[in-house]
């Protein structure tokens, strides 16, 4: 079978093209990881605190054992699923809203980015303040409209610290899925539309029949982005609870970053990148390769 010339150079000069970039994201990947790895392999000398010592895979077995950490890698799966669910939803609602025609809506787009836009630290201490028990913007509406008696200490029970972060993070990150979403909906040609109408279909067939679909690789791309930055959310939570209370908000990222700065303990830190890393990069490739079944 002979090979076709002209195919055989365009596969050349893609790979060309795609050598720069692979080998950036080997430099900027690639390397934190391996060398996360064999830090991984050591522990600290309790003798003098100063020469690590090493001992294998110690430290992947001792965290097999650790509690704080399966209850913070349990945290960030409720704080991912949850927060990436809210904003894909309401992400196709805000899209869908941008996508008609009216009068200002490249000021009401414009709008609706800003959030996003906004220094997540920023953002923590605007939140963190809002659900204040005395003096947040949340107990004040409650208690005008009288659903409840006294302010509730929102960051001060697991329950509502959670609901708390998470309401953060959705009002933050839903303008980036909205605005993905939008760009797919402007990529779908109105006559599909215009055509199924004229078949009698209702709004919402058309949404089911036509959006849906065609707009599935977006959708895809959008969680993939949001359900790594999400896994992976550390000052958002770090401004807002620290967190508490008791670990009810710790993510992993967070109890990472106490282990390697607070206990100085940068072989079991390291360990706990790894794993993390490795059971990102899983379940990506599962959903990718689900989306294509």
């Amino acid at each position: 079978m002979k090979t076709d010339p002209i195919a055989a150079q365009e596969q050349r000069t893609g790979w060309l093209l795609v050598t720069p970039a692979l080998l950036l994201l080997l430099l900027v990947y690639g390397y934190p990881i391996l060398r996360s790895f064999w830090l991984s392999l050591f522990t600290k000398n309790l003798g003098t605190q100063l020469q690590p010592v090493f001992s294998g895979l110690n430290n992947y077995g001792r965290m097999m054992g650790d509690g704080r950490f399966w209850q913070s890698l349990w945290n960030t799966v409720i704080f991912t699923s949850v927060s990436v669910a809210l904003e894909l939803v309401l992400g196709i609602a805000i899209a869908l809203i941008l996508n008609q025609t009216f009068k200002g809506r490249g000021i009401v787009r414009t709008i609706a980015i800003l959030p996003w836009a906004l220094p997540t630290a920023l953002i923590g201490l605007v939140w963190a303040w809002m659900f204040n028990d005395q003096f947040g913007v949340w107990n004040d509406i409650l208690l005008r409209l009288g659903i409840i008696q006294d302010g509730i200490n929102w960051l001060g029970y697991p329950t509502t610290a959670m609901m708390a972060v998470i309401a953060a993070d959705v009002w933050k990150t839903t303008p980036f899925i909205s605005i993905l979403l939008l760009a797919g909906l402007q990529s779908i040609p109105q006559d599909l539309y215009e055509a199924h109408a004229l078949d009698g279909a209702t709004p919402w067939q058309s949404f089911k029949q036509i959006t849906l679909p065609l707009l599935t690789p977006q959708i895809l791309i959008s969680l993939l982005f949001r359900f790594a930055q999400a896994f992976g959310v550390f000052d958002l939570i770090k401004v807002m609870t620290g967190g508490g209370p008791g670990g009810a908000t710790e993510v992993v990222s967070l109890y990472i970053y106490t282990t390697v700065m607070d206990y100085l303990d940068f072989g079991y830190g390291a360990a706990l990148v790894v794993v993390t890393f490795l059971i990102l990069v899983t379940t990506v490739v599962i959903i990718a390769l689900g989306s294509r079944n």
